[in-house]
């Protein structure tokens, strides 16, 4: 475990130790910092990987984006990111072979990013302004923290309402496939 882990750890016990009151939607729970929301280390690539493997890190872990680090490490900073928007858009739209084309020719360099300490309300802004589904997340240094997506926001919503979210039975209720919404 990195440095920056372990203090990412440590906060996250503090935090959770003295969240365990019930939440209220209000100013105050957008000023909570992003390190409350779920957090799955990032997959981190090299600008010289391929697509290829970019796709394939994605499927493996159920993932809708890669971080590109200078060298391929989660210890050094943010240089790109590639989403399967990315795919979509820059790979199969334009008939490009996946298997041979380097990140660095279709990755995203301008990184839009947060840091570990920004509030919420900075991740729900970028999202809805930026439209993005993907943030990287980075540390007092740029180094990949880890990546929030729009379902680990709705998930954090889900766990802070868990009662209100249960007992709600409005139009529309009966869900036939996770594609039907």
């Amino acid at each position: 475990m990195t440095e920056s882990e372990d203090r990412l750890a440590d906060l996250d016990e503090a935090y959770f130790d003295s969240a365990s009151k019930r939440r209220v939607f209000d100013s105050a729970l957008l000023r909570e910092p992003t390190r409350v929301l779920q957090r799955r280390k990032p997959i981190v690539l090299s600008p010289q990987s391929s697509v290829t493997d970019a796709i394939r890190s994605m499927q493996g872990e159920h993932r809708g984006c890669v971080l590109i680090t200078r060298d391929g490490t989660p210890g050094t900073p943010v240089v790109g990111i590639f989403t399967e928007r990315d795919v979509l858009f820059r790979i199969v739209d334009r008939g490009r072979n996946p298997v041979t084309l380097p990140l660095s020719e279709v990755m995203t360099s301008e990184v839009e990013r947060l840091h570990v300490s920004d509030p919420i309300a900075s991740v729900l802004h970028m999202m809805s302004v930026g439209g993005f589904r993907h943030i990287p997340i980075v540390d007092s240094e740029e180094r990949p923290a880890f990546v929030v997506s729009v379902r680990d926001v709705v998930q954090f919503l889900v766990e802070s309402f868990q009662r209100e979210v249960a007992n709600w039975a409005g139009p529309g209720a009966s869900f036939r496939s996770r594609e039907g919404a």
